[in-house]
C-alpha cells in the first residue's frame, strides 16, 4: 500500500538535546495520549454517534517494520559486534509510523557513530540474519546534518511499497559519523543484478540523488572490508 502524500510530509522540529547518546525516540508517549486502549478521547456515553465517528481510520501497511538503534556509547564497551543493537518499536500502520516518526530525532540530532535502522519485522539487521545473509547493500552519503530528509523519503518509500522489487528489501539504516552520514537500503539476494540494479535507480530517483552509488555484497565486505568493492552501480 502506498503511503498518502509523501512529497515533502512535515516533520515536528526537535529540541535540542543536552545528551546527544539518548534514545533516537525520547518522547514518545509523554505528552498526551493518557485514553485507556479503546477509549475515544472527548466521547461520553456510549450510545454517542459523534463519538463513534470520531474514531480515525487505520492505514495498515503491506508489512510490519521494526526500528532498531546501536547506540554509539555502548558499541565503545561492547563484547562482540551487534551486542548492542535494540529494536524500539514495531509498526505496522500509516497513522503509527507517524506517531513514531513524529516524535523521533532525525540523524542530524543523534550523536556520532550511532546507526538507527528500519527492517521489515522478525529481520535482524545483521549479515549472520539468515535473510540477510546473502545480500548487500546500496549506499549513499551525505555531508553532516543533511540526511534528515533523505532518511524520511526513504522511509516513506520503503513502507509505501514504491521499488518495484520490494520483496527483495530487507530494510535501510542511518549510519552518523564524524564528518558524514551515510544512508543504506539492505537487500537479499545479492546475486539478482537486474532486481538490485532496479532498486539502486529507483531509490535515486526517490530521494533526487545525482552522484552514483555502489552496491556491496555483504560476503565482500566481510572478507575485504573496507577493500570491498561495488558488484553494481547506479
Amino acid at each position: 500500500m502506498a503511503v498518502e502524500d509523501t512529497s515533502k510530509p512535515v516533520v515536528v522540529a526537535e529540541e535540542a538535546n543536552p545528551n546527544p547518546t539518548d534514545h533516537p525516540i525520547d518522547r514518545y508517549h509523554e505528552e498526551g495520549d493518557d485514553a485507556e486502549e479503546g477509549e475515544i478521547a472527548g466521547g461520553e456515553g456510549d450510545g454517542d454517534e459523534s463519538s463513534k465517528s470520531a474514531v480515525p481510520q487505520s492505514h495498515p501497511l503491506e508489512h510490519s517494520w521494526t526500528f532498531w538503534f546501536d547506540n554509539p556509547s555502548v558499541k565503545l564497551k561492547q563484547a562482540t559486534w551487534g551486542s548492542s543493537l535494540r529494536s524500539v518499536f514495531t509498526f505496522s500502520t500509516v497513522e503509527e509510523f507517524w506517531s513514531l516518526f513524529n516524535n523521533m530525532k532525525g540523524p542530524s540530532k543523534l550523536a556520532g557513530g550511532a546507526d538507527f535502522y528500519c527492517f521489515k519485522h522478525n529481520i535482524e539487521p545483521k549479515w549472520e540474519d539468515p535473510i540477510c545473509a546473502n545480500g548487500g547493500k546500496w549506499t549513499m552519503n551525505f555531508p553532516k546534518e543533511k540526511s534528515d530528509k533523505p532518511w524520511l523519503y526513504t522511509l516513506l518509500a520503503l513502507i509505501g511499497e514504491q521499488f518495484d522489487h520490494g520483496d527483495e528489501i530487507c530494510g535501510a539504516v542511518v549510519n552518523v559519523r564524524g564528518k558524514q552520514e551515510k544512508i543504506s537500503i539492505w537487500t537479499k539476494n545479492a546475486s539478482n543484478e537486474a532486481a538490485q540494479v532496479s532498486i539502486g535507480r529507483q531509490w535515486k530517483e526517490f530521494i533526487d540523488y545525482n552522484n552514483s552509488i555502489g552496491f556491496i555484497i555483504h560476503e565482500d565486505a566481510k572478507k575485504l572490508d573496507r577493500g570491498a568493492k561495488s558488484a553494481y552501480t547506479a
